[in-house]
């Protein structure tokens, strides 16, 4: 078992937003250590049908963007700079729906795989963890963007309890 080094605090929204939303609807998370200081926030506009966020980091400059690409039937998002650059990419391969490998210029440099936390945690909370790997020498910026990307790659796919491919 890892060392919890994170928590995320979803700012209140709307339930009915949440009710008839679910995947869809607009969320603001700020990533706190544990002594509650904000490390980075992700913010999700309402998209009626693509899933994009904003990464920023403690100050709220904006670190990157994460843009999900319709794609049948494998999952891919692409990672954005500030600046509009691509910097990595998301893969979810078919066969394996809980992991997302990193891959920058056609290398995979890391994961980020869901992880198995029970079955009473699994059925009847909303509650899910998750592991990100990256290269140790990765700068700020990119690890800031990863990251940032669990809690998109969690509420298009996992946020209803089960697997979601396409939406």
């Amino acid at each position: 078992r890892g060392t919890e080094l994170f928590y995320a605090v979803e700012e209140p929204g709307s339930v009915l937003a949440r009710l008839f939303l679910k995947a869809h609807r607009p969320f603001a998370i700020d990533v706190v250590n544990r002594g509650g200081e904000r490390l980075l926030r992700i913010e999700r506009p309402f998209r009626f049908y693509s899933h994009t966020a904003q990464i920023f980091d403690r100050y709220g400059t904006l670190v990157g963007t994460l843009d999900r690409h319709f794609s049948i039937p494998r999952r891919l998002y692409s990672v954005l700079s500030a600046n509009g650059s691509k910097l990595f990419d998301l893969f979810g391969p078919l066969l394996h729906p809980w992991t997302f490998e990193i891959h920058e210029n056609g290398t995979q440099r890391g994961m980020i795989q869901k992880k198995w936390s029970g079955l009473a945690k699994e059925a009847f909370t909303d509650a899910d963890n998750f592991g990100v790997t990256f290269p140790p020498d990765w700068p700020v910026e990119k690890k800031t963007l990863a990251l940032g990307a669990v809690f998109l790659i969690d509420f298009v796919h996992f946020e209803d309890g089960w697997v979601r491919w396409y939406d």
